[in-house]
């Protein structure tokens, strides 16, 4: 998404901290470069390009790496994945922990009594391949789910060459302004603003913007 086209209160989208994120994850594994790209079907040279910024890889892709390094797509961020919160931290009023649901807070969030507060000029954002731009909506890492807002613009794919992905869980999806085209297996769905949709992430799935106004729409992905 160009300058023209961005929101004016949305935070600038630094590749090359994008970049870094993939690479620390992958080293934090005992990943090697070759290896990676060897499990995604890619070359070595094209997913150094990803981690030194050079390069969007699509949603699609995006979910591959997040897939083969075991993570959820928002530790991609930034933050700490799977951590356990201090719970004096998160401690509410009533001496009540959260519990072991809460990743420490990325950078931008204040938090008070065990809530988290992100605000919008501080919501990370992705901006990917086909000027696809994602923005994480919550304010801290819950495991299992992931909610975003994503942005496609007209002619957009999740995926570089239209191909489908499969993953983990379920996805459901809301869209807010245009319409959207979601194949689910060999079902193709046409979602339009107020409509939803869920389904298996485990079946081949894809989705585009086949009009001619940018598609909004919310996500919330479990598992």
């Amino acid at each position: 998404m160009d300058d023209a086209t961005r929101p004016p209160d949305s935070p600038p989208f630094d590749g090359k901290r994008f970049g870094r994120r993939i690479r620390e994850l992958r080293t934090e594994r005992g990943l090697s470069l070759s290896r990676l790209a060897e499990r995604l079907g890619i070359s070595a040279s094209a997913l150094s390009q990803i981690e030194r910024g050079k390069m969007r890889p699509s949603v699609t892709r995006l979910y591959q790496i997040m897939t083969e390094l075991d993570v959820p797509m928002a530790s991609v961020f930034g933050g700490e994945v799977g951590a356990p919160p201090d719970p004096d931290a998160y401690s509410t009023p009533f001496g009540e922990s959260p519990g072991p649901h809460w990743d420490p807070p990325s950078s931008g969030t204040a938090t008070t009594g065990g809530v988290a507060l992100s605000r919008r000029d501080d919501a990370a954002t992705l901006e990917l391949d086909h000027g696809v731009r994602y923005r994480r909506l919550t304010p801290a890492s819950v495991p299992g789910m992931n909610y975003f807002e994503s942005v496609y613009p007209p002619g957009s794919y999740s995926s570089q060459n239209a191909e489908f992905v499969r993953h983990g869980g379920h996805e459901i999806g809301n869209v807010v302004s245009g319409v959207l085209t979601v194949d689910v297996g060999f079902e193709s769905y046409q979602v339009r603003a107020g409509d939803s949709i869920m389904y298996p992430s485990t079946t081949p799935h894809r989705i585009s913007n086949q009009g001619d106004e940018d598609a909004v729409a919310i996500w919330l992905n479990l598992g």
